[in-house]
């Protein structure tokens, strides 16, 4: 058999760096794992196969663990190519963070998933660095997780996000709309513009109408206006659990769906309707702007985006204005619930305010 010379194919040929890679990986131990809190506290440092976490449950009658994992979506595509890498790292964490609050749960670790096509020190660090700093001002800590650098998967300045939380509740706190009865007010807590949703069409509109561009939106460009970083309610919503625990029956985290499709999902008992009065919906300015630019119905701004409410709670209603007392002027009524005819009801009544 003849011989051949092949020429060698190493690891670094094929597009990953294992230097590189440890190179930056060292340097997380700066930002991973650093620094406890007094109800989570890491056990072990970056390195080991996982993370070793230390929870303090002696609060808790009745522990529960609540887990979820997140993305930001294609947003990251948008606030990467934007220069926007600490955006959309606190847009990861702070959704995160959302889907279990309004469970009446506390986050304790998070775990971060970081793909990539080539190992960019600087994009890197800053995305590790400002998830870190995120966990830590939602009362939870970066303990670990996944950076991998995939070349043909994805091309090199393209990542995807991922992130994931425990967390803990009581058992009897635990708030999944079960309590949620006729007579209940809605209140909602403002958003800030679109959060982590509606990004594909808006990127689509660009496209075929980049005139949006030049927009000012409340002084702002309209990129920094798209782009701003998800709203954490974990401080608010604590807040409120603190002071009314037993008059906050349900909360649904206003994401992809828009109202109708995450508060149904907060309905556990047939014969109960979400009434949604949309004239009283403060609608950001962002939301103007593309209603115009894409000239697309209300229904459809209202499937697509929260519109301008971040998370909807039910409440008792004799307490409702002490509630809206202790959430602030970020906050308020949007509806009640009263009686369906049989199923699980959101209807929406009046017409959204497109002037105010």
């Amino acid at each position: 058999m003849d011989s051949v010379n092949y020429e060698a194919v190493n690891y670094e040929a094929s597009g990953v760096s294992v230097a590189a890679a440890n190179d930056v990986k060292q340097q997380f131990k700066g930002m991973v794992s650093a620094r406890g809190l007094a109800h989570c506290t890491p056990v072990n440092q970056v390195g080991a196969f996982a993370s070793l976490v230390e929870i303090d449950l002696k609060g808790y009658t009745n522990p529960v663990f609540v887990l979820k994992s997140e993305e930001p979506g294609s947003k990251q595509l948008l606030s990467l190519d934007n220069h926007r890498v600490e955006w959309i790292a606190r847009d990861l964490i702070n959704h995160l963070v959302n889907d279990i609050a309004v469970m009446g749960a506390v986050p304790c670790a998070v775990l971060d998933t970081i793909i990539c096509g080539k190992f960019e020190k600087e994009t890197i660090l800053k995305l590790v660095g400002e998830i870190s700093q995120a966990c830590i001002e939602n009362g939870c800590v970066l303990v670990g997780g996944e950076t991998s650098e995939q070349p043909g998967v994805l091309p090199a300045g393209r990542y995807v996000l991922q992130a994931s939380v425990l967390g803990v509740a009581d058992r009897q706190k635990i708030v999944d709309g079960s309590r949620i009865k006729q007579g209940d007010a809605l209140i909602a807590l403002a958003s800030n513009g679109l959060h982590t949703n509606g990004y594909s069409l808006v990127r689509k509109l660009m496209e075929a109408r980049p005139a949006i561009l030049e927009e000012r939106v409340d002084g702002e460009s309209f990129m920094d206006s798209l782009l701003k970083p998800h709203l954490s309610y974990a401080g608010t919503v604590k807040r409120l659990l603190e002071r009314h625990s037993g008059d906050v029956h349900g909360m649904a985290h206003i994401t992809g769906g828009g109202i109708h499709d995450n508060l149904i999902r907060i309905l556990q008992s047939d014969g109960l309707r979400a009434e949604i009065d949309l004239s009283m919906i403060r609608i950001p300015g962002i939301f103007k702007v593309i209603k115009k630019y894409a000239n697309i119905t209300d229904e459809e701004m209202l499937a697509t985006f929260n519109m301008g409410a971040g998370i909807i709670a039910a409440v008792e209603e004799a307490r409702a204005g002490e509630i809206l007392g202790t959430l602030g002027a970020g906050a308020y009524r949007i509806g009640q619930i009263t009686q369906s005819g049989g199923s699980r009801e959101v209807t929406f009544n009046q017409t959204l305010s497109w002037d105010r």
